[in-house]
């Protein structure tokens, strides 16, 4: 776990976090695995880093993208940070069969408010195992508190 402690896994799917245990063996056991839904989640605890990878894009209704980023606001310390990594402007409109929103860093920074200010953006391309290319793109945000 690259030294990292306190770390916490969560997803609305417990079949998602019971395949990641597995993967982890032994190591699985040093994680809190919550099973819940992000824009619902009551933060226990205020963590350094919050690190989302594709799950933001599937937030496509207003209301759930607002409740969102008040979790970051609530789970992530001042001076900590946020990475969140969603589909491209150009990336799939569409994902295992769902709608998804396609994202820029100024569009997730314009959902996560002036409290937070962007560091980094990139942009990545994600071969699939059936041979496309999917276009992906990482924010690294600060909160300021």
């Amino acid at each position: 776990m690259a030294g990292f402690r306190s770390l916490s896994v969560l997803d609305l799917s417990e079949a998602a976090l019971a395949t990641a245990r597995a993967r982890l063996g032994v190591q699985a056991a040093k994680v809190n695995w919550v099973v819940a839904d992000v824009t619902t989640w009551v933060p226990q605890q205020i963590y350094d880093v919050w690190h989302d990878r594709a799950a933001f894009h599937f937030l496509t209704d207003p209301g759930d993208r607002t409740a969102y980023a008040e979790r970051v606001r609530r789970a992530v310390r001042s001076g900590g940070y946020v990475i969140i990594g969603t589909f491209a402007p150009d990336g799939p409109e569409r994902c295992s069969g769902l709608p998804v929103l396609r994202h820029d860093a100024t569009s997730i920074g314009e959902v996560l408010g002036g409290a937070f200010e962007l560091e980094l953006t990139r942009q990545h391309e994600h071969p699939t195992p059936w041979g496309t290319i999917q276009h992906f793109q990482f924010s690294r945000f600060r909160h300021l508190g």
